[in-house]
């Protein structure tokens, strides 16, 4: 695999907090090529078919260790243990209808378990950067028709968004009170926060998303269900926005008080469609399955529209996307296709030479 980034992550110490999960499984095998000592920490995966099951990442780690973010001094024992010097925090409560049902355990894991991040961080003084992930979702949506800037007000309808908008908060606030850019050699850390959107790939099986609702059903023989077939997200492959993150925590490596911001790493304006495109395209690649419209006017709150405008990555940093819509889905729909014959640790390599080539 090409590496990228020239060495920068070679030897470095590197906690991802939710490696367990669909992206952070992405970005523990990409750190791992790239030579860093990676230390996971998160929960159980969710299913056995989950890409860090089938990778086997955890075997190929430094550490592959299981807690829970909301338990700080546990956080802070495994900090200090470990002494990382780049954090990429992902842990979190991902699913906005779920949050419905559990609104004060999201609250407590998405705010609360950043918190106990973010004291760790501080407590820690191997720690130079931290990049906190959330989500495109954590704006104020006006469901209007130009994408959401970093300096646009925070909020959320429902428990996980409003959640994401108050972490990102909360950030922001840590990052003024104890890790200000005007005092960096007195604490000599940067702390980032980065907001991606709808994010795709193989080996994820999570809940209410419409990959893993696509391809549970093809499997199945039975009709993709679409419960809101006029959603228009900005969907990108899971490599894209890591190769984001990435990039900004070595900037922030080099140039700490320049990148301690908040920071979009959206796909190209081509590939912000709606669910029911999504769908048909994942037909296409699979080679069969029929779609249906399930739509329900009394259905929880979601939003239909949301865009995020990525000038400031692009121009700041020199990262944008490297594929359209059509290509995203055609590498996420291979590795489903793929993946119960194939070693996945390979497959996942073999498409992020696809990716970066």
């Amino acid at each position: 695999m090409i590496d990228i980034f020239n060495a920068f992550y070679r030897g470095k110490r590197v906690l991802v907090t939710g490696h367990t999960g669909f992206k952070g499984s992405w970005l523990s095998i990409w750190l791992h090529e790239l030579g860093a000592e990676v230390i996971g920490v998160a929960q159980d995966p969710f299913t056995e078919r989950d890409n860090y099951v089938l990778s086997g990442i955890g075997q190929k780690i430094k550490a592959d260790l299981r807690a829970d973010i909301r338990d700080g001094e546990r956080m802070k024992e495994i900090f200090r243990q470990y002494q990382p010097e780049i954090v990429f925090h992902l842990a979190a409560q991902p699913l906005v209808r779920l949050s419905y049902d559990i609104p004060v355990e999201t609250y407590q894991t998405n705010v609360m378990g950043t918190i106990n991040i973010l004291e760790a961080i501080r407590m820690t003084d191997s720690v130079k950067v931290g990049v906190m992930i959330t989500t495109d979702k954590c704006y104020e949506n006006k469901e209007q028709i130009w994408g959401y800037r970093e300096n646009e007000p925070m909020g959320g309808y429902d428990p996980y968004s409003s959640s994401k908008g108050a972490a990102e908060i909360t950030i922001a606030s840590w990052r003024r009170s104890f890790f200000n850019p005007k005092d960096y050699e007195r604490h000599r850390k940067s702390i980032a926060s980065v907001r991606a959107g709808n994010v795709i790939g193989g080996g994820d099986w999570a809940l209410d998303r419409i990959i893993p609702d696509c391809i549970k059903a093809l499997e199945a023989g039975k009709p993709i269900e679409i419960r809101s077939p006029k959603a228009i997200r900005p969907w990108q492959h899971v490599l894209e926005p890591l190769s984001g993150y990435m990039l900004l925590a070595s900037r922030m490596w080099n140039e700490p008080a320049k990148y301690c911001e908040g920071w979009n790493f959206g796909p190209r304006a081509e590939s912000i469609t709606n669910v029911w495109d999504v769908a048909s395209m994942v037909i296409e690649n699979y080679g069969s399955g029929e779609l249906k419209d399930l739509s329900d006017p009394d259905a929880l709150h979601e939003a239909k529209l949301l865009m995020l405008d990525i000038n400031k990555a692009k121009f700041q940093l020199g990262w944008e996307p490297r594929m359209g819509i059509k290509r995203c889905i055609a590498l996420t729909v291979d590795w489903y296709k793929k993946y119960g014959a194939e070693d996945v640790y390979s497959l996942c390599l073999e498409e992020m030479d696809k990716f970066i080539g």
